[in-house]
Formats: structure tokens, sequence, C-alpha cells
């Protein structure tokens, strides 16, 4: 865990008092009916909880696919490889 001298502990708690300030400000200068419209939405998404996790990929795999025309190229079939075998 990482020490914070007094004076950044004062500076931040500072801050926060600040943006609370502005935060009640803020919502009341906000309609009513607006601002009744967007506190449901913010219930209704904290409710949701947080976003599933991506589904697990093969180690090394991007997350993004290649862009148009660098795609990768297809494995190498060697054709001799499997001709002139007799078993």
């Amino acid at each position: 865990m990482t020490k914070h001298s007094p004076y950044e502990r004062a500076r931040r708690a500072a801050e926060t008092e600040r943006t609370k300030q502005i935060e009640a400000a803020w919502y009341a200068s906000i309609p009513a009916e607006t601002l009744s419209a967007f506190t449901r939405e913010v219930a209704a998404a904290r409710a949701r909880g947080p976003l599933a996790p991506p589904p697990n990929q093969a180690p090394g795999t991007l997350p993004n696919p290649p862009r148009p025309g660098h795609e990768p190229k297809a494995p190498k079939v060697d054709r001799n490889a499997t001709r002139g075998r007799r078993s």
C-alpha cells in the first residue's frame, strides 16, 4: 500500500469535498423530472452489475481481428510428404 504525506491526504480530501459540492450543485440545476429519470437509469445500471469477463482466448491471440488484406497465411501443406511413401 502506498503511503501519502499528510499534505497529500488533505489535498485529496479537499478535492473530494469540492467534487461533492459541484455534484450537488449540478443535481440542483437539473429539472425534477429529468433528475428522476437519470436517477432511475443510474439505479438500473448499478443493479445490472459489472460486465461479464470476455471469453478465454488462446495465449497471444489479439482481441481485434486483422485488418482486411492482412489475414494470416494458411499453413503450407507439403504435398510430397504423403505421396512417395509406401507402407
